[in-house]
């Protein structure tokens, strides 16, 4: 291993040996580790881009009973498509998951290594790398964070991207390289976690430098705060509805309630909910609202077919306007 990590204390074969037994008994059961179906594959990894396992758990299934194939997406509208997607945040995923989708069907098949899914829409190398040695065994190697962050500890000292992306390469077991990327990251999410790693649970610490020695990673960010309304009016099984722009920077095209500037003394405030948004924690007023011409009335029977936000969706579960 010419910058890679250090693994005198057995040999890179003992390492992959160790970690890989660590993963056949410590796996989660997460749902898209029952198939190696390229498209199923696919979805989890789009899902799981910047949004947590405890988020994407619930929509997975979800998200695939609705299409239950590339060519089910491929034909969808890109609308019902963000609906399904709501909650998930980060919409433009859904946009390149259908786009790549449409370009899939028209080839009539997947791209059968990394350097053909790169091509697509929304996937970059890391995407890549797993997709296809999840999917079709391809002997390339992963880099997230977890992974970067172990590797990092594992050498003792910092390296550059293509330093940590050569590491990574050297010490993937070419036979079974799909679940070594998985094992590497299921241990950095696990026991090799940020700040105060998990060491006397890990199953590689003998090849380890740090040992949970050296910098701490930096602290997150504080939460801001802020305060807001929405405007909730409902008549003849409607309710009253906003579109976003489509040149929006933040979901794009999607509905949701009339925002209120300012909650007035005679204002009547249905209930409030809390929403997060990246950075940003909101205390959410609902109030009652009355007609106005802002936006249109939505037939409550229509709301599944329609891409709402996130908060909105929220909103409306709480008012039991939809269940």
């Amino acid at each position: 291993m010419k910058s890679g990590a250090r693994v005198e204390a057995g040999g890179p074969a003992d390492l992959r040996g160790a970690l890989l037994a660590w993963y056949g008994k410590n796996r989660r059961d997460l749902p898209w580790r029952n198939s190696r179906d390229p498209y199923r594959v696919w979805v989890s990894e789009i899902m799981l881009q910047q949004t947590r396992v405890a988020v994407v758990i619930p929509r997975y299934e979800k998200f695939l009973n609705k299409f239950r194939s590339v060519e089910k997406l491929a034909s969808a509208r890109v609308a019902s498509v963000l609906a399904e997607w709501s909650g998930l945040g980060y919409y433009r995923r859904a946009r390149n998951l259908h786009a790549a989708a449409k370009m899939i069907a028209r080839a009539g098949k997947f791209p059968k290594d990394a350097e053909g899914w790169r091509e697509l829409p929304g996937i970059g190398r890391y995407t890549a790398a797993a997709i296809s040695s999840i999917a079709f065994d391809e002997p390339v190697a992963v880099l997230d964070g977890n992974v970067e962050r172990m590797l990092r500890r594992l050498a003792g000292r910092a390296q550059s991207s293509a330093q940590t992306w050569e590491a990574a390469q050297s010490l993937l077991d070419r036979h079974r390289p799909g679940d070594f990327n998985q094992a590497m990251m299921e241990l950095g999410a696990t026991v090799c976690v940020p700040g105060e790693p998990l060491c006397a649970e890990c199953p590689i610490r003998i090849f380890c430098r740090t040992r949970g020695r050296g910098k701490a990673a930096a602290s997150k960010p504080r939460q801001l705060k802020r305060q807001i309304a929405f405007l909730l009016a409902t008549d003849d099984g409607c309710v009253r509805l906003v579109r976003r722009s489509k040149d929006a920077s933040l979901m794009p095209g999607m509905w949701e309630l009339p925002s209120c500037e300012a909650v007035g003394s005679t204002d009547e405030v249905l209930f409030s909910v809390r929403h997060s948004i990246t950075v940003t924690d909101y205390n959410v007023r609902v109030i009652r609202g009355v007609s106005r011409r802002e936006g249109r009335w939505v037939k409550i029977s229509r709301l599944s077919a329609i891409p709402l936000t996130g908060l909105a969706k929220k909103i409306l579960h709480k008012a039991r306007i939809i269940i």
